[in-house]
């Protein structure tokens, strides 16, 4: 688990601003205080555990899913659309351009198969995903709610829109595989 601030904030952040309303979420993987804490900001209903946690579910009533450190696979996948509702989104971390460009495209690819967007994000050294079934993370930020968080250290709501600018090649590679 990255115990960092730009880590812990920008993965809850991310997806929870941009989510209308997310009341259930869960994380998967390890978890500091700190990326707990920032969870806390907007819901109480927040579950912390490993991937059993999703093979737990049988209802169609989580709204988000943090994955912090955990690979995504066709098998988790499957278990995540189970019980993610119809305007659900999760937040992954991924591979970076320039050090890995087939294992970004591969997770973007996967996730683009359950969700209408799929679009990669960066932050400080790491890169992450956030794929959603009805949201769009920069059309859809909830400002009221970004604009508004407290004792923060990296994220805000320009830091949230400037993550999905890409450099002019990067942009390029990604634009048949990402879905905007």
């Amino acid at each position: 688990m990255k115990d960092n601030n730009a880590f812990n904030e920008m993965m809850v952040h991310i997806p929870l601003c941009t989510h209308k309303e997310a009341s259930n979420v869960l994380v998967i993987g390890s978890s500091c205080e700190e990326l707990k804490t920032q969870a806390a900001k907007h819901t109480s209903n927040v579950e912390f555990g490993d991937e059993s946690l999703l093979t737990s579910k049988n209802e169609k009533n989580i709204d988000v899913i943090i994955l912090t450190d955990v690979k995504l696979d066709e098998l988790l996948l499957a278990n995540i659309d189970r019980i993610l509702n119809e305007d659900g989104l999760i937040a992954f971390a991924s591979e970076s351009f320039s050090k890995n460009e087939a294992g970004l495209k591969a997770d973007l690819l996967l996730a683009g198969t359950k969700f209408w967007i799929a679009m990669p994000f960066k932050f400080g050294h790491n890169t992450s995903i956030i794929a959603s079934k009805k949201y769009h993370p920069t059309a859809d930020l909830v400002l009221q709610r970004s604009d508004f968080l407290d004792d923060l250290q990296y994220y805000s709501s320009e830091i949230h829109n400037a993550s999905f600018v890409f450099p002019a090649a990067e942009h390029k590679a990604l634009t048949t595989i990402a879905k905007r």
